[in-house]
């Protein structure tokens, strides 16, 4: 099957100091890839480089089948690729509707169509099951953890996005809301989407992910099936770059 993203051979550096070394990364639709590393393995490089932030020095980004020039984040978000951070980039002082249009609201004329975007984020998050949020008008700084992570992943999937990437999106939440952002992370990918989950948690990893791929200092050490490996072995790729007959070849 065509994956739906895919990088051949990308290398990226910053002055003198080469973080990517011929990337090979594949995600395919109806699927969730396990994006992991050590830090400073290069996967916020990578990532960044799918989403336009940064040019690639050498290699190519191939999307449903073909080679596309990936300039920006508009070129990205054109293309269907949408990248929900750690950080989120929510603003508190707004509410849930007013953060979803950010930059892309609905106008009527000279006013903002509220009752247009009201019902199309409405439809997005029953669409995702959510049902954390008690209404759509609730501001952000009154939200929890796990509802502001569920928020930006349904901003993200507004816009008929094909490809989402979820940079750490668990990282500061507690059991249950953990489980409620990797329930949502699964319904994506039932959805058809491709979803690319960046995580230190391995038991997050093997819970939600189809593949995981594992860079070591910059390089690709293995993609698999999940149900191929074992827990000790994608540690092993992260910490040495191999294991077994797995990994980069010394």
């Amino acid at each position: 099957m065509t994956p739906l993203l895919e990088v051949r051979g990308i290398d990226k550096s910053f002055g003198p100091v080469q973080v990517l070394h011929d990337v090979a990364f594949s995600a395919h639709a109806g699927e969730v890839t396990a994006l992991v590393g050590d830090n400073g393995a290069g996967k916020s490089t990578l990532v960044k480089c799918v989403g336009g932030i940064y040019p690639i020095d050498s290699g190519e980004i191939v999307f449903d089948g073909r080679p596309v020039q990936v300039h920006g984040p508009r070129d990205a978000g054109e293309l269907g690729i949408e990248i929900v951070y750690q950080d989120l980039a929510l603003c508190d002082n707004l509410d849930i509707v007013q953060n979803m249009f950010l930059g892309r609201e609905r106008r009527r004329g000279l006013v903002l169509d509220e009752a247009s975007m009201e019902e199309l984020a409405e439809q997005t998050l029953s669409g995702l099951s959510v049902r954390t949020v008690k209404s759509i008008r609730q501001q952000v700084s009154s939200l929890s953890g796990g509802q502001r992570q569920t928020v930006a992943i349904a901003k993200a999937v507004l816009w008929n996005s094909k490809v989402v990437i979820l940079d750490e999106p668990t990282a500061a939440l507690g059991v249950a809301q953990t489980a409620q952002v990797l329930e949502l992370v699964r319904r994506l990918a039932d959805k058809g989407l491709a979803v690319v989950l960046i995580s230190h948690n391995m038991n997050d990893v093997f819970a939600v992910s189809d593949q995981i791929a594992a860079l070591y200092l910059g390089r690709m050490a293995a993609q698999v099936r999940t149900a191929d490996v074992t827990h000790a072995q994608v540690v092993e790729l992260i910490t040495s770059g191999r294991s077994g007959d797995l990994g980069i070849v010394p």
